[in-house]
């Protein structure tokens, strides 16, 4: 008689990654979810098309956008408190529904987000530095812009490789800029209202701007579509919780903060560019693309001007920046759990950094930003399009992991509603962008660029969901370990054989 197979053993987290542990604090990681969402440069290029759906309900909208980022947030805070890892959403949705939607979801889907956005950061970064020197013949060249483009890759990855606390600095420097731009703009277009010198077209300022219910509805949904884009990015924070003080408290702690912050800021350059600009204004052929770059100057004077240009372009530098430590530390975690080659998991002795997986997240950033351009010039700017979709899929499926997780300890009225009626508002609200987003990306007229009768931008955003499943399928032989539940076991709350410790927390017990 063949003898029952002995139980599994308690698979502990390996609690040292070679990561540099307290390295930094609450401050410095809400710096690093802020620099991820280049607030400068998300709202330059769509404060105009939400004013093109809404009108004056600009505000209204990225209230409304802001509750499903919010409620997904929410989702992030409570299972990175139990689960304190550097890999994040792989490491949830991996725990909680499974090893195949934890590499799908977790891995492949923010990850290929990730690389058409870094494509992108890098060459907005090259066009608005270049723009706010005085050089835009040559932001217009591919020639120049491409090399300069690569240029900023392999600098975001020497600055993330030469360790934690130097890349947590440069994001204090420019996240700082970036304020001090916006809320110079805010006080420009301010003061001319009071003064009665802004444009003709300004509109009178109304808290009827901050109702919902007054727009139309079609053009609401649009509206808070577009406002999800512009918040995506602050979980980014989540990459450093193992090299973060009180990692299984701080970097929940900070995603709330970082997102709260994004809408003060969010709202109030909405009511100050249309307060000082009106619809009209915003919405022109040459201000809808670039709201700040055009009206900026005309608020705050040419030379101040030039700075909101230069903001800008060091917006997308941060989130460049923070692209290359967040990425690898991901790929880090993924290769600790057998789920990516051992050789990624390597950490540099002396810098405490991914230095192999910053090297290749390089690398392919590279190839991806070259293979990208000579596609079409326009190829990167429709790729970016489809990030909705993906950003949408990943944020609802792990909060549908935060409820199935916790569900064993719902009878608690706090962790009922923190833990599964807002996260589950957040996925269904996601669910809704995402539905919304991929009838209209379909629309042959969407971009104004089609294939076969549908949009260019669904057939990109779908394919890299479609081609992810094909690749998470076919790399499951590569790493059996993995996705036979052998190093992250499927469990909840409840469960013992999978145990995420936090050594600080551990120490002062």
């Amino acid at each position: 008689m063949k003898e029952p197979a002995p139980p599994m053993a308690s698979v502990m987290y390996p609690a040292d990654k070679g990561l540099r542990r307290d390295a930094i604090g609450m401050v410095r990681i809400v710096a690093v979810g802020l620099a991820a969402v280049a607030p400068a440069y998300s709202l330059a290029v769509t404060l105009g098309f939400v004013a093109d759906s809404v009108g004056v309900h600009a505000p209204a909208a990225f209230l409304v956008g802001f509750l499903p980022i919010l409620f997904t947030a929410f989702a992030f805070r409570d299972l990175n408190r139990v689960m304190p890892d550097c890999g994040g959403v792989f490491v949830w949705i991996s725990r909680v529904l499974g090893p195949i939607a934890g590499w799908f979801f977790g891995g492949w889907v923010p990850q290929v987000a990730t690389f058409i956005a870094t494509a992108a950061l890098a060459q907005v970064a090259t066009v608005y530095l270049l723009d706010s020197v005085g050089l835009e013949a040559l932001a217009e060249n591919p020639a120049v812009t491409i090399p300069l483009a690569i240029a900023l890759i392999a600098a975001s990855a020497v600055v993330a490789i030469r360790g934690i606390e130097l890349a947590a600095w440069v994001q204090y420097a420019l996240i700082g800029l970036q304020i001090v731009a916006i809320g110079g703009f805010c006080a420009g277009a301010f003061l001319a209202i009071g003064r009665g010198t802004a444009p003709a077209s300004a509109e009178p300022v109304s808290l009827d701007w901050f109702n919902p219910f007054s727009t139309d509805p079609s053009g609401l949904v649009a509206g808070v579509i577009l406002a999800l884009f512009i918040y995506w990015g602050w979980d980014s924070l989540i990459s450093v919780n193992e090299e973060t003080t009180h990692r299984s408290r701080t970097p929940g702690r900070a995603a709330i903060v970082s997102t709260v912050i994004l809408l003060v800021l969010y709202v109030m350059a909405s009511v100050a560019a249309l307060g000082f600009g009106g619809v009209d204004l915003l919405t022109s052929d040459d201000a809808i693309g670039d709201v700040l770059s055009v009206i900026g100057p005309l608020a705050t004077g040419e030379f101040f001007g030039r700075i909101i240009t230069l903001a800008i372009g060091m917006s997308a530098l941060s989130a460049l920046f923070t692209v290359a430590v967040a990425s690898p530390r991901s790929w880090l975690s993924m290769a600790t759990y057998r789920a990516l080659p051992n050789a990624i998991g390597t950490v540099d002795p002396k810098s405490r950094t991914p230095r192999t997986a910053t090297i290749w997240w390089a690398g392919l950033s590279i190839a991806t930003i070259i293979v990208l351009s000579l596609i079409s010039r326009d190829f990167v700017g429709l790729a970016i399009l489809s990030i909705g979709l993906m950003v949408a899929v990943y944020y609802a499926v792990t909060a549908i992991a935060a409820i199935v997780f916790f569900a064993p300890r719902m009878r608690d009225p706090k962790t009922l509603m923190l833990a599964g009626i807002l996260p589950g508002l957040g996925a269904l609200m996601m669910a809704i962008a995402f539905v919304v987003s991929a009838i209209d990306m379909a629309r042959p007229e969407y971009a104004d660029v089609s294939w076969l009768g549908i949009g260019a931008v669904f057939w990109i955003g779908i394919g890299a969901l479609a081609l992810g499943l094909v690749v998470t399928l076919a790399v499951r032989p590569l790493w059996p370990e993995f996705f036979n539940r052998s190093t992250i076991p499927v469990g909840n709350a409840n469960s013992t054989d999978f145990h995420v410790m936090d050594p600080t927390e551990e120490k002062s017990n």
